[in-house]
């Protein structure tokens, strides 16, 4: 994702990661991307999505994801896949990955002044009956709507830490 130099800096930072970056991960950048506009907080909010593998670089998300979200009104059409870099850990505030193995890549990967940084998503959805996203790729229509349900959850227990972030700093 580019920014152009005219924009203000974010005052905080979130990054979304799974396997391939066309299934979860997108998924919950365009969720949490309109939590974060409907709340009001449009330009505040830097919010991306990558992951810890180049099998898809450059491919829009997995079409049964954008249908499955487009059903629920978000919009991953314009979204592109790319591949965790070594400057996202210092660039983003939070690094949330889908599901234990994908932490564990990204923790091998982070700075371990910044290890803090990385944390599963589901860590903000405290009520969710598991604590990793499952990955819907090889599944049926029902899993899509199941990342959907988790994403949903765990984006509105993320906003709430953001706004609380966000409140710190005045």
């Amino acid at each position: 994702m580019f920014r152009r130099a005219s924009l203000p800096e974010p005052d905080y930072s979130v990054l979304f990661v799974c396997m391939g970056n066309i299934c979860r991960s997108p998924t919950a950048e365009g969720v949490f991307r309109r939590m974060v506009t409907d709340a009001g907080l449009d330009g505040r909010v830097l919010i991306d999505s990558a992951g810890t593998h180049g099998y898809h670089v450059g491919e829009p998300p997995d079409r049964r994801a954008q249908r499955h979200a487009q059903a629920r009104g978000y919009d991953l059409a314009s979204l592109r896949a790319r591949v965790v870099a070594e400057d996202d850990f210092s660039r983003f505030d939070l690094v949330l990955a889908m599901d234990a193995d994908n932490l564990a890549l990204l923790e091998a990967q982070c700075p371990d002044e910044l290890r803090e940084r990385c944390r599963l998503f589901l860590s903000f959805a405290p009520d969710a009956p598991t604590t990793s996203v499952p990955d819907p790729y090889y599944g049926s229509g029902r899993d899509f709507d199941r990342v959907l349900d988790l994403v949903e959850s765990a984006g509105a227990g993320l906003l709430r830490h953001v706004q609380e972030q966000l409140a710190r700093q005045g």
